[in-house]
């Protein structure tokens, strides 16, 4: 056995015995956000709802595929694109594809897709797990399926920071393009130092990057030991009021169904997370900053900080609300998009006339 195999199976078992040995401790600590006897409102709930949409397959830039999925007229005359966050997928914005499709009709084009790493896309090589990549990737989206015409952008957690990298890489796109931005739970800097990666500064998670690097299959077997720490702490986080039970196993799925992998290849650029030079490309734009004041992943004073830098932007501040306020409140995030679209609409639409009046 060459010494990295060595090192990947030694350094593999270690690291599923001291997660395993922590199993529990994070568990103990996540409050219980779906209690017995709890009415559950969502029991009937639909959330293969985007199974039926239009879908199609886009390839990044390093060929990874991208699974994306569409709702509404391919001629409307405006598109919004929803990037999901960290260890979820596209059916994060269950409530509001169901929602704004009703309210916005034949006036708007939704578009949704699976990060890479996440839900039906690709597996992506560990050295593209980047926010750059994502930015790169939210790019080809683009590209691929709204070439032309205004763009609202929305993002959540990681997917906020996606736009972020975008608006960085490709700020003329922001010029021209993009007319408004949606920017809920995330932050544009600062994650080594609150929020998730303040709870993930752990020997154990140390030595899981290193397995994961040295032998994944071995850790990608031993999943639910790897879950022990990383898990439990998205999970308590998740939520910051008692929710339906069907609501708790739907965002669970979505976590359980992530890759260890993916989970902890991700890790690293969450947590030296810098896109704050892209925060003056969007100062001019009508933007939504929205983010719950029981947030364990982005603390609130995230939020309150980019809206300061974004004179155009609305902050939003959801109470009790934790990590996955789009789907613990969805009708407050909902309205703020809708209200969000229609700024846009109305900032586009009048440059528009004055510039055809000359």
């Amino acid at each position: 056995m060459n010494p990295l195999g060595r090192a990947g199976l030694i350094g593999g078992a270690v690291t599923a015995a001291g997660l395993g040995a922590l199993a529990g401790v994070g568990v103990a600590r996540g409050p219980a956000r779906a209690r017995r006897g709890f009415k559950d409102r969502y029991a009937r709930e639909d959330f293969g709802l985007m199974d039926a949409d239009c879908g199609s397959v886009v390839a990044a830039d390093d060929g990874t595929p991208l699974a994306v999925r569409e709702v509404g007229p391919a001629a409307a005359p405006v598109t919004v694109v929803f990037v999901h966050g960290y260890c979820l997928r596209m059916e994060s914005w269950h409530f509001q594809r169901r929602q704004l499709a009703r309210r916005w009709g034949s006036s708007a084009r939704m578009v949704f897709y699976d990060q890479r790493g996440h839900g039906r896309s690709g597996t992506p090589s560990a050295s593209s797990c980047t926010i750059g990549q994502l930015g790169r990737d939210l790019d080809a989206v683009l590209r691929s399926v709204a070439p032309t015409g205004p763009v609202v952008l929305v993002g959540h957690s990681m997917g906020g920071m996606s736009i972020l990298a975008l608006a960085r890489q490709r700020p003329e796109l922001f010029a021209d393009r993009v007319i408004g931005v949606g920017l809920i739970s995330t932050a544009a800097e600062g994650l080594n130092q609150t929020g998730l990666s303040r709870n993930l500064r752990n020997p154990v998670i140390d030595a899981f990057r290193l397995a994961v690097r040295t032998s994944p299959g071995l850790v990608q077997f031993g999943r639910g030991a790897a879950r022990a720490v990383i898990s439990p702490i998205l999970r308590a986080a998740s939520y910051g009021t008692d929710v339906s039970p069907s609501l708790v196993r739907f965002s669970e799925g979505m976590l359980n169904d992530t890759s260890v992998t993916t989970i902890v290849n991700f890790l690293k650029s969450l947590e030296l997370h810098d896109e704050s030079a892209a925060l003056p490309v969007l100062a001019g734009l009508p933007a939504l900053v929205l983010c719950g004041d029981a947030d364990m992943v982005i603390p609130f004073s995230q939020s309150e900080s980019m809206a300061a830098s974004l004179p155009g932007s609305e902050l939003v501040r959801v109470v009790s609300a934790g990590h996955l306020v789009q789907l613990e409140f969805p009708m407050r995030v909902t309205d703020a998009i809708d209200r969000l679209f229609g700024r846009a609409v109305y900032r586009y639409e009048t440059d528009e006339r004055s510039e055809a009046r000359g």
